[in-house]
């Protein structure tokens, strides 16, 4: 008799046991995203912008056209990149980290990143009590060591916040980029220092007999040797693009980071509107409206590439080619290459 009650006694305890390992076990086990978004931060249990867009808790039409995005992101990369390299520190100086949402940005300049850096300068408390972005002067958005970039993480840290943070960069037609980082590069008065830096240089090297008062200020650059400088290939042998006119690719290296939000210059504020809502900061901060008045469009660019030669114009698309592609932009119509 007393056998069948030592086996039941012991089945129990087995079952007992066994319930409070699945019990233990599962308590424990919550997504990266969101067990790391907390230990960062410090709060009590929030679901993480990742795990959010993973779940498809914002509306179906965002979701949409940002897995569009993805998609073709993803088949571009295929198609058009060979090589595969493991990332290094220096690749990652571009993502700006937001530990506390769990957040890492890659800020593309021309692509309103002053207003990004900005908001998360907010989000990050950067600014402290401060909760209106454009209260924020526009170069304290870019001094070094107001926000934290990828780069300064260890390798093990680095790896974990890429696997559960939300990835996300802002891209825009590569030409309009362009010509919008020349008007305010070597337009604008008051940027001696790359009149100084690059102005002098193109005008020395891309200028039929130039003036010493050109040579020595380089203040007049024209768009026509802006691009006889860029498509130079000394240019890049002597030093790396400024990040101005350096590629997206170059700067955040989407085939080899897979961003999970991929929003565009030209649906700024839908897709800066769908980040933060994802956040789950939307009724914290908002997204700056950008002034329309003196953004440069494509008929502006057309402008620009008017007394471009076809041969110069072939050169520069070869350059900026990968851009085009990786981000689903077509070629330019006004473009005249044979």
């Amino acid at each position: 008799m007393w056998k069948p009650k030592v086996t039941r006694m012991i089945f129990a305890f087995s079952l007992a046991f066994f319930m409070m390992a699945v019990f233990y076990f599962n308590s424990n086990l919550k997504p990266a995203s969101e067990s790391v978004g907390e230990r960062s931060s410090g709060q009590k249990s929030r679901r993480s912008p990742l795990q959010t867009l993973l779940d498809d808790q914002i509306e179906s039409a965002a979701q949409g056209i940002h897995h569009g995005r993805r998609e073709l992101l993803e088949e571009a990369c295929h198609s058009y990149t060979r090589k595969r390299r493991v990332l290094i520190p220096e690749d990652l100086k571009h993502i700006i980290v937001d530990d506390q949402h769990g957040l890492l940005y890659c800020y593309v300049p021309k692509v309103a990143c002053t207003n990004w850096k900005r908001v998360l300068m907010v989000l990050t408390s950067v600014a402290g009590s401060q909760r209106d972005p454009l209260a924020i002067p526009a170069n304290e958005a870019h001094i070094p060591g107001n926000l934290r970039t990828l780069s300064e993480y260890s390798t093990s840290q680095i790896n974990q916040r890429l696997r559960s943070y939300l990835k996300f960069v802002f891209v825009r037609e590569p030409f309009e980029r362009l010509v919008s980082a020349y008007r305010n590069k070597f337009t604008r008065s008051y940027n001696t220092a790359f009149h100084k830096r690059y102005g002098t240089k193109i005008v020395q090297r891309h200028r039929a007999d130039p003036q010493p008062e050109a040579l020595e200020r380089g203040n007049d650059v024209s768009f026509e040797e802006f691009v006889y400088y860029l498509v130079d290939p000394t240019t890049q042998r002597e030093e790396p693009f400024n990040e101005h006119w350096e590629r997206v690719h170059s700067l955040c290296h989407p085939c080899l980071i897979h961003y999970d939000v991929v929003g565009k210059y030209e649906t700024l504020e839908q897709d800066s509107r769908y980040v933060l809502q994802l956040a789950g900061v939307e009724d914290q901060v908002s997204f700056p409206a950008s002034s329309k008045s003196t953004r440069t469009t494509g008929d502006m660019a057309a402008q620009f590439f008017h007394n471009i030669s076809p041969f110069y114009q072939k050169k520069l698309y070869d350059l900026y080619r990968m851009d085009f592609l990786l981000f689903n932009y077509s070629k330019p119509s006004y473009l005249k290459l044979r």
